[in-house]
């Protein structure tokens, strides 16, 4: 006999909702490729380190992706008092926490990813547009 699931919590995505909330923190691509890096890093870099860590993100992206994750309080800029002037980021509390859903969604991608492709080529080949 089958264990019966555990229900879901009902969310509804509502524009003030947590769970809304916790998707649109991670809305901006580069967002979470900064996150994971720093998480991997596990300790404090500098923005020419995460730069180069992350490769192919140019200076601005990378500063208004920190300026957004800063904001949320996923990651605290640390500015030191030296010549030349030092700065490192690291993460929050909040932004270690969110590297178990993002390990969580990676894993899907990694399962699921090559059905996604699969299904967006075969879309793609009918000559379907999609919605504006």
């Amino acid at each position: 006999m089958r264990p019966t699931p555990t229900p879901y919590p009902q969310v509804e995505f509502t524009s003030d909702c947590e769970a809304r909330l916790a998707f649109d923190v991670l809305a901006n691509r580069w967002d979470s490729v900064v996150v994971f890096t720093l998480g991997a890093a596990g300790t404090p870099l500098r923005p020419h380190v995460l730069r180069t860590r992350i490769g192919g993100i140019s200076p601005k992206v990378l500063n208004e992706a920190l300026r957004r994750l800063e904001r949320n309080g996923l990651i605290e800029r640390r500015a030191y008092a030296e010549a030349p002037p030092r700065v490192d980021y690291a993460l929050t509390e909040a932004g270690t926490a969110l590297l178990v859903p993002m390990r969580a969604m990676g894993a899907w991608a990694k399962r699921h990813g090559p059905a996604v492709l699969a299904s967006q080529d075969r879309f793609d080949a009918q000559g379907a547009d999609l919605p504006a």
